[in-house]
């Protein structure tokens, strides 16, 4: 597999530091990573085998989820963490829905970004900037987020797989409440994240691993993870395993059969109240 650089992210050089984004983009078997992505990435699927398996299931739950948002009316989608730009994109599964809908990526990764603003180079009211959504106002006062999204009518924010990544003296409910209180009533938020309470010692493992990359991680309990959705009502069926999200009736079956500390990621979506 060859290291790709694409020609919109000349100011990237320091391919050396593994990318949480770029080795996420592995477990999905994509070729927007490097072999220092690949390489701790296999460390940490030799801790937690089923990291692919979870990877694909988190993206299933953007589609089931994304969808629900789409037909529900939601015309605005902001997208927190988005990462490399992959099959069954927010903006793809939305356009399904309304091809009008207007979306916005944000990551920090500048790989991530300039592959995201390649793909989207002739799409329309689709855009991707670079910023780190810990820094909420840097997000919400981006020119092009302010030129694609209105912030006075319903927005969906979707963190999928991202929140894990900030650390606990970064204030992750500070952040979310930033944002959602700079959205309209009948907003929503969708989030998934990666839990503890299945495997402690494996999370722990896995931690350690990805200390050595662009962000470290934490896995946290069901409590700490719906605490983060305050302000939102949850929709049926609350916060749950994310396989267990509203499932496809039609999708084929459960690679892992169904077992949930496997994946051990939970997903739900909130309505501002």
């Amino acid at each position: 597999m060859n290291n790709h650089v694409p020609p919109q992210a000349p100011e990237v050089s320091d391919f050396e530091k593994p990318s949480t984004a770029r080795m996420y983009d592995y477990y999905l078997g994509g070729s927007h990573n490097f072999e220092a992505d690949r390489a701790l990435a296999q460390r940490t699927i030799e801790i937690w085998p089923d990291a692919a398996h979870q990877a694909r299931a988190n993206r299933a739950f953007l589609r089931r989820s994304v969808a629900y948002l789409a037909e529900a009316g939601i015309d605005q989608f902001l997208d927190l963490g988005s990462g490399i730009p992959t099959s069954g994109n927010v903006h793809e599964v939305v356009g399904e829905v309304n091809p009008a809908a207007h979306v916005v990526y944000v990551d920090a990764d500048a790989v991530a970004v300039a592959h995201s603003k390649g793909l989207l180079a002739h799409v329309p009211e689709v855009a991707a900037i670079q910023a780190d959504l810990r820094d909420p106002q840097s997000v919400l006062g981006n020119p092009t987020v302010t030129a694609l999204l209105d912030f006075d009518r319903p927005v969906a924010l979707l963190t999928f797989a991202v929140l894990h990544f900030v650390p606990e003296e970064d204030d992750p409910a500070a952040i979310l409440a930033t944002y959602r209180d700079a959205t309209a009533p009948g907003s929503y938020l969708a989030l998934s994240h990666w839990t503890n309470e299945y495997r402690p010692e494996s999370a722990r493992l896995a931690e350690d691993v990805y200390a050595h990359s662009s962000h470290s991680a934490r896995g946290r309990s069901r409590e700490e993870i719906r605490a983060l959705m305050a302000g939102y009502e949850l929709l049926e069926p609350g916060l749950v395993d994310i396989i267990d999200w509203r499932p496809d009736p039609q999708s084929a079956p459960d690679p892992l059969g169904g077992d949930v500390t496997r994946y051990s990621a939970l997903g739900a979506v909130g309505r501002k109240v």
